[in-house]
């Protein structure tokens, strides 16, 4: 099945037209465009890339940096967009996917295919931290441009221990691919915005 039979010309301008907002410094059409670069890249590792590259145009599609629901309702919002263009144990899927964003951890139940497809989602979401250190700097001052409203003293505690977190995993990507190809620039990276930010331990 082709992705146009899910993603058409007029639901990409539409998901287009929410990632251009003026408050998206990061979670932007430039995001959701280098994760489907990502997925052509690995294409043939994915059991379903249709379901893959619908996840990734509605991951981030509603985004409030000061809400906690933001994967919850872009999951609803693809259910209602997609409803009659696939099986509904397919929007499941997809639903899933994107709601798995929100802790970048694997479900806890599903076929292996879907957890798999899922373990990629997620290292695509996340491949940014394994970037190169510039462009990883701009990356972490467009998340702060989001988080312009939070007080510098609560960013550098609240921020600190997300990276943290990070770095406390045993692998910060959960498929061989991409911990081969990001970890340790991403560890690398993540430490240093640590050290920048004051090392808040």
């Amino acid at each position: 099945m082709e992705n146009e039979a899910l993603i058409d010309e007029a639901l990409r301008n539409e998901l287009s037209s929410l990632y251009l907002a003026p408050d998206r410094h990061y979670h932007s059409l430039a995001h959701i465009e280098a994760m489907l670069a990502l997925a052509g890249e690995y294409k043939a590792l994915l059991h379903d890339p249709v379901a893959v590259d619908a996840a990734i145009w509605f991951h981030d599609a509603i985004y409030d940096s000061r809400a906690k629901d933001n994967e919850a309702k872009s999951a609803a919002l693809a259910g209602q967009k997609l409803a009659g263009r696939t099986d509904a144990l397919r929007l499941g899927r997809i639903a899933a996917m994107i709601l798995a964003t929100a802790t970048h951890e694997l479900p806890s139940s599903g076929d292996a295919d879907f957890i798999r497809d899922t373990a990629l989602l997620l290292d695509m979401d996340l491949a940014i931290l394994g970037a190169a250190p510039d462009t990883f700097d701009t990356y972490e001052q467009a998340v702060r441009q989001e988080y312009q409203w939070v007080e510098e003293p609560m960013w550098r505690a609240g921020r600190g221990a997300v990276l943290k977190s990070f770095l406390a995993r045993p692998h910060i990507f959960h498929t061989d691919e991409f911990r081969q190809r990001f970890e340790p620039q991403a560890r690398q990276n993540l430490a240093r915005s640590l050290q920048a930010l004051g090392g808040v331990s």
